[in-house]
């Protein structure tokens, strides 16, 4: 049955808090018509209490939450789906159980300086997650292993610039754009 299925793709746009994972992965999502998903949005109540309070999440609240997010990816496949999810990823063996959803998920780390990074979170407003969990997961991030799929991108380009780098490194196809969409969405070259 698995053969049947019509083939699909799954983008993680992975980093630290404040990186822009959920702007870029919007903006893919807008530029391919891959469905998208915060994967903020799939935390517990217990989970987001703790990170308001500047706790950081240990494995065993990490663990429910990747399992569901990995499930939304597969039930999406299983509909015929492509999907792209912003999601921290920070560690191999989270990355390992987003890969146990739908077959074949490509990651977009978006890298940088820390110090970008605490500028950006200091000038974010309404976000749950404090400034002062950055280095926590600083220390908790592993790189993308050789063997993972996916791209590395410096989070200093402009949005339009990495958006049209994850699509064209990962080799996503670009849907037509309604022209009451093109006046809202970021500038593309030919």
């Amino acid at each position: 049955m698995t053969g049947d299925l019509p083939p699909t793709r799954h983008v993680v746009v992975m980093g630290v808090s404040g990186a822009g994972k959920t702007t870029v992965a919007q903006g893919v999502a807008a530029l391919t018509g891959l469905t998208f998903a915060e994967a903020d949005e799939f935390h517990s109540e217990a989970n987001v209490t703790r990170m308001r309070a500047g706790v950081p999440l240990d494995d065993d609240a990490r663990w429910p939450w990747l399992r569901a997010l990995a499930d939304w990816m597969a039930d999406r496949h299983r509909d015929g789906v492509s999907t792209v999810l912003a999601c921290s990823a920070l560690r191999r063996t989270y990355r390992d159980v987003l890969r146990q959803g739908p077959p074949g998920v490509d990651f977009v780390h978006l890298d940088g300086p820390t110090e970008v990074i605490r500028e950006r979170m200091s000038l974010r407003a309404g976000h749950y997650m404090p400034a002062s969990l950055l280095d926590s997961q600083t220390a908790t991030l592993e790189p993308l292993w050789p063997d993972e799929e996916g791209v590395v991108l410096d989070l200093r380009l402009s949005t339009p610039e990495l958006i049209d780098a994850a699509v064209e490194r990962l080799g996503l196809p670009v849907r037509e754009v309604p022209s009451t969409v093109s006046a809202v969405a970021p500038e593309r070259q030919p």
